[in-house]
């Protein structure tokens, strides 16, 4: 009887200290010289693969969430078989010891990553390391935030299905008068990305004016804007949302899903969504209707376990994507999808991060002290969160400027 062949992945450490270690003298120099970090990440490597700018690892949780740079066992594989064929071990040298195999009951998720240099390599494998000390008793919502970015990121980087933002405006003194319908999509066609965005206003609720809002609904920034009665409005999501799932898994996106959804449901637009789920698949789905939310994302990537949402504005001025006329709903479904494509699109999580935000997270007050569960939360510089601070404040003394005189009188 055949035994079946287990498939899975080595953490990296375990190959570049330890397999070399439990074989015969003779084959130690050639593993060695073939994992040394200066000849993995040149393209001459038997590892490099063609059409990608470096060297290709990857990036696994484990279950306790934990992550771990690894090698696929189909790289262990290949290695040992291109050094025995090429001379350099006279014989096949053995796979590391079964117990190291991590299978994908072990693993919550991985994702490929690249490294262009020695350097980027190094500093990745430090950075893990501190991110799992800090992480160390991190709220479990923090945790499941963390997990759902990097299943976004592996299904963003699968091309499947349909992206679409989505967002609502209603009258702030009545929200069952909904005004606008904003959406912004993008699939993928023979493997181009095609896009599509639009904007409704409800003829009916034109004049209606916001106190409390800002009133854009006249400057839609990505096209013309239609003007459509109630009926219309109503018919015209129906069959948006109809038509969007005909072409595999549809993700909805929003920011801060809980309102726009209600709307979805509500009696004005009743769209039909029997099997709309919260929950991301571990695999690639045929189909299916999946909810997305950027503020989560922004959360995750930020570090925040806590219920504070950040607003769509603040999280496009960190990703650094310039906005106007926010609350007009064409504009924020844009937005919208424009935050979770620089996300989804980016690195795997913490080295995304480092790379927006470098040394901000953990006990950045004092560097020297222990760092086990510190958190990785992002410090933003005041003027980071504020558009309107200046960077002047703060600094030098604080100039009283009262004149004496006024002093005296008061």
């Amino acid at each position: 009887m055949v035994s079946p062949v287990i498939t899975g992945y080595y953490r990296y450490t375990d190959i570049f200290f330890e397999w070399h270690q439990a074989l015969p003298e003779a084959d130690r120099s050639p593993l060695r010289a073939s994992l040394a970090q200066d000849a993995f990440i040149h393209p001459d490597h038997p590892l490099h693969k063609e059409g990608i700018d470096g060297a290709e690892l990857f990036l696994g949780t484990l279950q306790n969430f934990e992550t771990r740079l690894l090698f696929s066992s189909a790289q262990v594989e290949y290695l040992r078989y291109w050094l025995h064929a090429t001379g350099l071990t006279k014989n096949l040298i053995s796979l590391p010891y079964s117990d190291c195999l991590l299978t994908e009951s072990s693993l919550r998720h991985v994702s490929p990553v690249t490294f262009k240099t020695k350097d980027d390599l190094k500093g990745a494998l430090k950075q893990i390391e501190k991110n799992n000390k800090r992480l160390k008793g991190a709220d479990p919502m923090l945790k499941t935030r963390r997990e759902i970015f990097e299943r976004v990121r592996t299904l963003w980087v699968e091309k499947v299905g349909v992206w679409c933002a989505l967002d609502f405006e209603a009258w702030d003194r009545d929200h069952t008068m909904l005004t606008e319908f904003g959406w912004s999509f993008v699939r993928w066609i023979d493997g181009q990305q095609v896009e599509e965005q639009g904007h409704l206003i409800v003829k009916e609720y034109r004049h209606y004016t916001n106190t409390f809002v800002q009133n854009n609904r006249e400057h839609f920034s990505f096209g013309d804007s239609e003007l459509v009665n109630r009926s219309a409005f109503r018919t015209r999501i129906q069959n948006l949302v109809a038509d969007l799932q005909k072409n595999g898994p549809l993700f909805l996106i929003f920011h801060d899903n809980n309102q726009d959804i209600k709307y979805l449901k509500s009696p004005t637009v009743n769209a039909d969504l029997p099997n709309l789920s919260f929950l991301l698949p571990d695999a690639k789905p045929d189909s299916g209707v999946f909810v997305l939310d950027t503020s989560d994302l922004f959360a995750a990537l930020e570090g925040e376990g806590g219920h504070n949402r950040r607003s769509l504005e603040r999280v496009c001025r960190h990703l650094q994507i310039p906005t106007s006329f926010l609350h007009n709903a064409g504009n924020d479904a844009h937005y919208t999808l424009l935050a979770i494509k620089e996300m989804a699109s980016g690195d795997p999580l913490d080295m995304q991060r480092e790379k927006r935000w470098p040394n901000r997270t953990g006990n950045t007050a004092h560097p020297a002290a222990p760092q086990t569960g510190a958190g990785v939360k992002v410090k933003f510089e005041p003027w980071e969160e504020d558009s309107d601070y200046s960077d002047m404040e703060g600094v030098g003394p604080v100039i009283n400027k009262t004149k004496p005189e006024e002093q005296v009188a008061a």
